[in-house]
Formats: structure tokens, sequence, C-alpha cells
């Protein structure tokens, strides 16, 4: 008797959240965070690389990142990185460290990013829901095709369903947390 591959459904609900996670990290809140510089590459070395390959990242305060650049030659192009990046944030040099402060967001600006945050979770809720929808058509083929009894199937639809009832409130959750993080004056 064949069965549905649970463990593959759930790990692509997982990822969903994940990728979730990483983009709500991104998104700035008025708060410094490490992974705010992500996005950052910095040309060195005649190759791109991200920028906590070129230096060490910190926050030493809620609103000031920091970077130790390694190698004095990179602080230049470290600092250009920065500002093209298109983060809208002005470094500092100092020798070979970079000061970052993250300027005060706008009641505006902080309309705009819960827009943002609810259209990324909307984009993980149709992942999952994507996720969900795979999982059912195999469950229908299994049972279609013989290889699976009418009461395991409702077992593992109601298990696919757990799963995805699952993920959808952490993404909600996730919502309302970020939500709660961007109006936060």
């Amino acid at each position: 008797m064949a069965e549905p591959d649970i463990d593959d459904i759930e790990r692509r609900m997982n990822k969903a959240v994940e990728v979730l996670r990483h983009e709500y990290a991104g998104l700035r809140t008025g708060r410094a965070s490490i992974s705010m510089l992500d996005p950052v590459r910095v040309d060195v070395y005649g190759s791109t690389m991200p920028i906590n390959q070129v230096g060490t990242v910190s926050v030493p305060e809620p609103r000031m990142i920091s970077i130790q650049v390694w190698d004095k030659a990179n602080v230049k192009a470290v600092e250009k990185a920065i500002v093209s990046s298109g983060l809208g944030l002005n470094p500092q040099a100092d020798g070979q460290l970079i000061r970052i402060p993250i300027p005060e967001l706008n009641e505006q600006r902080r309309k705009e990013l819960t827009k943002v945050a609810g259209q990324y979770a909307e984009q993980a809720r149709v992942a999952v829901r994507g996720v969900r929808r795979d999982g059912m058509d195999s469950l229908k083929k299994l049972e279609k095709d013989g290889d699976l009894g009418e009461d395991d199937a409702k077992m593992w639809h109601d298990e696919i369903q757990r799963l995805t009832d699952e993920s959808i409130k952490k993404i909600d959750d996730m919502l309302a947390q970020k939500t709660k993080e961007i109006l936060q004056v």
C-alpha cells in the first residue's frame, strides 16, 4: 500500500514559512538588524561578495549598524556598495570602522511597509496552498489507482490539512508580529 510523501509536503510548507522569515528580516523597521545588509554585495579582489565576507557586521545599538572592515583597502568599496544598494542608508567611515545610522521611519513609510509585509505573507500563503493542492492531488491519484483505501485517504487528507493550517497560522502570526514591529514608534 502506498502513501503520500507527508515529509516532503511538510518540508515544502516549512520552506515557504522560512522564505517569509528571510524576507521579513530584510524589511526595514527603523531598528538596526544585521540581515538588513544581506542584499549588499561588495566589489573587492576582482569579484562580488556579501558584506559579511569583507568585515565583521554588528549592531552596537538599536539604531546603528557597524562594520569593522578587515582590509583597509576595501573601506571605500564597502561604503560605495551600501550607498548604491538602494537601502537609503548613509555609511560613515572612521578608519576601518563604518557606522551606519538607521533613520527614523515616517508614518507614510510605515504604512507602505505594512502593505509590503502583507504582500509577502500572502505570497507565502499561496505557496503553502500550492503544496497542499499537490498533496491532495497525489492522494486522489493514489486512491484512484487503488493504492490507498478510503479510510486511509481520509486520514492523510486530514493530516495534510492540519499541516496547512499550522503553516498558515505561523504565517499569520509572523505578519501580526512584523506589523506590530513596523508600526511601533
